[in-house]
């Protein structure tokens, strides 16, 4: 199983998102996370720097500047999503990656705030 380090980069640009409030709380995961098609899109106008700040994970042993080098993405390549922290939070758990999982925690609980969703 691959190991992940957690990306420092991506978790202080998501906290820039959030903070500047460019998030998007209810979204399909599933339909709105960036395929490979967005990916090698945004890579013709962005560097490798800035396609990793959209990843949490760091993939231990892979070569920076490949697309294998970076995973758990939170948002669509312009905003941070609610539910794609939520699944960066439950693939980490799922597959015992707790440094990322509790990345994605710290970041989700930070975006609740910032929207002002309370906790019941």
């Amino acid at each position: 199983m691959a190991r992940y380090a957690v990306n420092d980069a991506a978790v202080a640009r998501a906290r820039e998102l959030i903070e500047t409030r460019q998030y998007v709380l209810d979204s399909d995961w599933g339909v709105v996370q960036p395929g490979a098609e967005a990916q090698n899109a945004y890579l013709e106008r962005h560097d490798w720097t800035a396609y990793a700040a959209w990843h949490l994970g760091l993939t231990e042993g892979a070569n920076d500047g490949t697309k294998g080098r970076y995973a758990f993405v939170y948002g669509d390549l312009r905003r941070v999503h609610r539910s794609g922290l939520i699944a960066c939070v439950y693939r980490a758990a799922e597959w015992r990656h707790k440094q990322v999982e509790l990345a994605a925690h710290d970041l989700l609980q930070r975006l609740d705030a910032t929207a002002g969703i309370n906790s019941g």
